[in-house]
């Protein structure tokens, strides 16, 4: 299993009418140690994993979530990992309907966003896709959303490095240095600048979209939800067009001053008195 070789196994009831969906997903997490430009990993790392793998593949590798407007929808996930994984949807809430120990009962179900998974683990969630557009779905843990990367690099954020780059530069051509403001502004200026990366690895974090860079990398795809699909097509349908209005901007005008109603402090100023509770009456 640590060399990705690996899949589930679904076995579904006899009774088409037992816990219905109209499209069942399966996911397995696993990690992995592959140091940049190697081609295998190194099985016996217990601990420290610089891959976090959707069905042995990372974004952008990974495929969408494709299903129809009021679908409902299934997605098992199974955890092979050494840790646990909060899993967690975009524009949904769901329930976990099923555990190791078989079917949940609906009166022992509540909605939810995330699902903590832990190590051996297997869950499964439901939901009706009703709301159309594109939406994440990842685990919750912020460095399992990256590829490769380096858990000894100095963090630099909010450090002005243009004349320490310079005098790097000048001993190491290809040095490029952490972004100053995040992981992302540098996973770009390597993208914008066509930098070359070592062989058989992968970018920290990565992805386009409609609106530009998706800066993703690891345990995170997306789920698709459009109208009018046919109801086996589980093809790619692009990005979601949405409908005008509903889209986000940045406000480049002027904005008008907030008026403010002057406070006004009583003659002689205002007192105050604390007092501390004493004994559990007061509290």
């Amino acid at each position: 299993m640590a060399m990705g070789m690996m899949g589930s196994w679904v076995t579904h009831p006899k009774n088409p009418k037992l816990m219905p969906v109209d499209r069942d997903f399966v996911f397995l997490l696993s990690s992995y140690d592959i140091e940049p430009g190697s081609y295998t990993p190194r099985i016996a790392e217990m601990l420290n994993f610089n891959l976090w793998a959707f069905n042995s593949r990372v974004f952008p590798g990974t495929d969408p979530l494709v299903v129809r407007k009021n679908d409902r929808v299934r997605i098992r996930v199974g955890n092979l990992t050494m840790t646990n994984h909060p899993i967690h949807l975009h524009g949904h809430e769901f329930e976990v309907t099923g555990t190791d120990g078989g079917w949940v009962p609906k009166t022992a179900r509540w909605p939810e966003v995330t699902t903590d998974i832990a190590v051996g683990q297997m869950r499964a969630i439901e939901f009706v896709a009703n709301n159309p557009g594109d939406w994440a779905f990842h685990c919750h843990k912020s460095h399992h959303t990256m590829n490769p990367m380096g858990h000894d690099v100095p963090t630099l954020l909010g450090v002005k490095q243009g004349d320490l780059v310079k005098k790097i530069g000048n001993l190491v051509p290809d040095y490029m240095p952490m972004g100053a403001t995040g992981m992302a502004e540098m996973s770009e200026m390597a993208g914008m600048m066509d930098m070359p990366l070592p062989e058989n690895t992968l970018p920290m974090m990565s992805g386009t979209g409609q609106f530009g860079a998706i800066d993703m990398g690891g345990m995170f795809t997306t789920l698709k939800v459009r109208e009018g699909l046919a109801r086996n097509d589980y093809k790619d349908p692009g990005p979601y067009k949405n409908p005008k209005g509903t889209v986000a901007h940045e406000v480049i005008n002027d904005l008008p001053p907030v008026e403010r109603s002057e406070m006004t402090v009583p003659e002689g100023g205002t007192e105050m008195s604390v007092r501390k509770p004493m004994g559990h009456m007061e509290h």
